[in-house]
């Protein structure tokens, strides 16, 4: 275990547990970082429950992945599932001839029991370049769809896209329940979201020195519509910013929430678990 200053090379040690149990809104337990040492599947839960993590929602964005998504929720209690084909994998999936087939295996999981979301699906302007976006554009209007068919809450990826993934929305007329995963804009796109009625839901970046819009948007956000997520094994909190991220490491960005919001941090673990079971149901 490292100590803040150190290199991030080693598995950050564990942070001071919650005084209330929280959910990690999303997160991929699936993925293994190549470039930083991880945990184990069994290692991970137990150290989240330690901190006070103790449900997950673990999503998997390709085929095999939300196929594992949904194995891995039937086998820990702790786990609810999210499947989808991530905007970044449609367009790979197109170009193969194999988008349809992949379709059809997400619409198949999207009926276990086990499932709750439907995502996560959006647009990424950042990794897919101006000839991948008619297919990104058709894969989220179809995801959403079926969250609406399925009455799945429809968890939203959107990078350096904000204007077309809400143009999309309300052309198609967004599902009752909506998340923005990891909302990363500013009070600006924070509220014409919460005027909708979305979910907004904050990672590790609020903990950056230098995210101070980001924190802005996180200030007006109702903490009944509020949500909190690693997306482990990416976007790790200070002071752990580098290492590999784990859902035992969400306090970290709990505690800034929490200061954000001028609430006790225990208020907010409380808000966000009341938030998550009334959008997922129990676990």
């Amino acid at each position: 275990m490292t100590r803040p200053g150190e290199s991030n090379a080693r598995v950050p040690a564990e942070p001071d547990p919650l005084p209330v149990t929280v959910v990690d809104n999303h997160a991929h337990l699936d993925i293994v970082r190549d470039d930083v040492p991880a945990l184990g599947l069994d290692e991970a839960l137990a150290a989240a429950r330690r901190a006070g993590v103790d449900r997950i929602v673990q999503i998997g964005c390709e085929v095999a992945s939300a196929r594992q998504s949904v194995a891995m929720a039937h086998t820990h209690p702790a786990l609810l599932a999210g499947v989808s084909l991530h905007p970044n994998e449609a367009p790979r999936l197109a170009a193969r001839g194999e988008l349809e087939p992949a379709y059809a295996v997400i619409e198949q999981l999207a009926g276990d029991d086990r499932v709750r979301v439907i995502g996560e699906s959006g647009l990424d302007y950042y990794r897919t370049g101006t000839e991948g976006r008619a297919i990104q554009h058709a894969s989220f209007r179809w995801h959403i769809r079926l969250a609406k068919d399925s009455g799945k809450v429809l968890q939203i990826h959107d990078r350096d896209s904000h204007e077309d993934v809400l143009a999309i929305l309300d052309d198609e007329g967004a599902p009752r329940h909506t998340v923005m995963h990891c909302f990363s804009a500013d009070v600006g796109f924070a509220r014409a979201c919460l005027e909708r009625g979305f979910y907004l839901s904050f990672a590790g970046p609020i903990t950056f020195k230098n995210n101070h819009g980001l924190r802005d948007a996180l200030a007006i956000t109702p903490l009944d519509r509020l949500l909190v997520e690693t997306d482990a094994p990416y976007l790790t909190p200070q002071p752990w910013r580098g290492a590999g991220n784990s859902s035992y490491l969400l306090p970290h960005t709990v505690r800034v929430a929490a200061g954000v919001l001028g609430v006790a941090t225990a208020t907010l673990c409380e808000a966000v678990s009341a938030t998550a079971e009334r959008l997922y149901g129990p676990w």
